[in-house]
């Protein structure tokens, strides 16, 4: 197997191989992902209202934004072109990090159908109101945990006030949170700026029962727990963090149209009891707040009311795994019965 010529870096082999699905991961990648996107994917691109970003700030810290227009904003004209006639939402990181030679993770979602289809590149061309990506790496990805919602129109009402946010959350910023049933996350490889297309910028969809992410704060840093379920095996987010822990995420209220971008550093928990007792859940990312921007109605578009993907019923959630772990603390701090009388 030519590792050389892999579509995978070696924090994806690595997280790959700890799972026991190296070699299949290799043989699906090389089938599936492409240096160019073909025409089914270049026409759902130009279907979509939105489209979600990931970048790197000067720092080489992933962001993850989201851009939105009127379905043919993203068109495709040439099979290693993606356009995007749009312009980041004033107060968006992401406008500053739109400049030739950058690299750019892109998702396209139609939450309706549950469809995705991913495409990392470099930014090429940049105008006052679109810019051009070069496709590095284009690929599809399943269906799971996506929750169903159809755009319902965009809100007139301009954009509100942007609130800074610090190590710790604010309550208004942790009850988006607390109440989110997706979240997107932006990562990259170390050599992410070096024009590997194996090594690019990622942004993806993580999806959970409302509340799947857990929200604590102590001693005025807040850390979000999330489970992570069963998916591709080809462990691009994961396989980013294996190598480059600082990361990016979005949350979305699609009723009201406010966002949620935070940074941070995440790592992984592949065992332990709260792990244990996460059905469904096969590791635990925890992510460590430590800035971020929540912006009031910064996404135009309002959305229908979500239908739960079907995957998750066989998912638990934090209650469920607080009230096992207190009963396991219980037990263990029972005193011990009276030994029978003959024992004595």
């Amino acid at each position: 197997m030519g590792e050389a010529h892999s579509p995978f870096h070696p924090g994806e082999q690595a997280l790959q191989a700890r799972v026991g699905r190296r070699a299949a991961s290799e043989r699906a990648g090389r089938l599936m992902v492409r240096d160019f996107m073909p025409e089914e994917h270049r026409a759902f691109f130009a279907s979509l209202p939105v489209v979600f970003a990931g970048s790197l700030d000067d720092a080489g810290r992933p962001c993850a934004s989201v851009l939105a227009g009127a379905p043919g904003f993203l068109a495709s004209p040439q099979a290693r072109t993606l356009r995007i006639t749009a312009q980041p939402a004033p107060g968006d990181p992401l406008a500053r990090h739109l400049v030739v030679g950058a690299p750019l993770g892109l998702l396209g979602l139609e939450f309706r159908t549950r469809r995705r289809i991913r495409m990392n590149g470099t930014v090429t061309n940049v105008q006052a109101h679109e810019f051009e990506v070069r496709v590095g790496q284009s690929f599809g990805n399943c269906p799971k945990y996506i929750q169903a919602r159809s755009p319902t129109g965009a809100d007139p009402a301009p954009p509100g006030a942007s609130h800074a946010q610090g190590a710790e959350l604010s309550a208004r910023a942790a009850d988006l949170v607390a109440r989110a049933d997706t979240f997107f996350i932006a990562s990259a490889a170390p050599g992410a700026r070096a024009g590997d297309p194996a090594q690019g910028v990622d942004v993806s969809h993580r999806g959970g029962r409302p509340g799947f992410v857990r929200v604590r704060t102590r001693r005025r840093r807040t850390v979000l727990t999330a489970p992570d379920f069963a998916g591709n095996s080809l462990f691009n987010t994961f396989g980013n963090l294996a190598l480059e822990p600082r990361c990016g995420l979005l949350f979305a209220d699609f009723s009201s149209g406010d966002l949620l971008q935070l940074t941070g550093r995440a790592e992984v928990a592949w065992d332990g009891p709260e792990l244990e007792a996460f059905a469904g859940a096969q590791r635990l990312l925890r992510f460590d707040v430590e800035e971020g921007l929540l912006r009031e109605r910064a996404l135009a578009l309002r959305w229908t009311p979500a239908q739960q993907a079907a995957q998750l019923a066989a998912t638990g959630s934090w209650t469920v795994v607080e009230r096992a772990l207190a009963d396991v603390a219980a037990r263990r701090h029972l005193p011990m019965s009276s030994p029978p009388d003959n024992l004595r």
